[in-house]
């Protein structure tokens, strides 16, 4: 699986003018089932990212966790975190797990981090999705599987 994962002071996300998660502060994942992926991978994440120390500790240094902190996370399916640019200038997604799996993988995902004891909103699979968020710091971090 692929994470984008951004600290934020808010974050939503809408689907036909409708808010379908929000959250304050905390991080907005971007995620995406690679062809292959298992829950295993989704629950590797999902601890990792629990425990990522990406937040302020009193001194100002990135040292405590989301968990620590009491923030939130919306989590957002993002197969175009899948792309292969490696040839011409259109990207080739075709290392996505297919829409069922990469839907079955997505939800499994959110509810896992759910059972971390974060709250947890989300998008919606497969919709036309605004994201809104104002990042903190900006912090950013790419995660992958094959290489955590």
């Amino acid at each position: 699986m692929r994470a984008l994962i951004q600290r934020v002071s808010e974050a939503s996300v809408t689907v036909e003018g409708k808010v379908t998660g929000e959250i304050g502060a905390g991080l907005l994942i971007l995620i995406c089932a690679m062809h292959g992926d298992t829950e295993a991978q989704a629950d590797q994440l999902a601890v990792k990212i629990s425990k990522l120390r990406i937040f302020k500790d009193e001194a100002g240094k990135m040292n405590r966790s989301v968990l620590e902190t009491g923030g939130s996370v919306l989590v957002v399916s993002q197969f175009t975190l899948a792309a292969d640019t490696r040839r011409g200038n259109r990207p080739g997604f075709s290392t996505a797990a297919a829409p069922a799996e990469g839907e079955r993988l997505y939800e499994y995902f959110a509810r896992q981090l759910s059972r971390l004891g974060l709250g947890t909103a989300k998008g919606q699979f497969g919709a036309d999705m605004k994201v809104r968020l104002l990042n903190d710091g900006p912090v950013t971090v790419w995660m992958d599987t094959e290489q955590v």
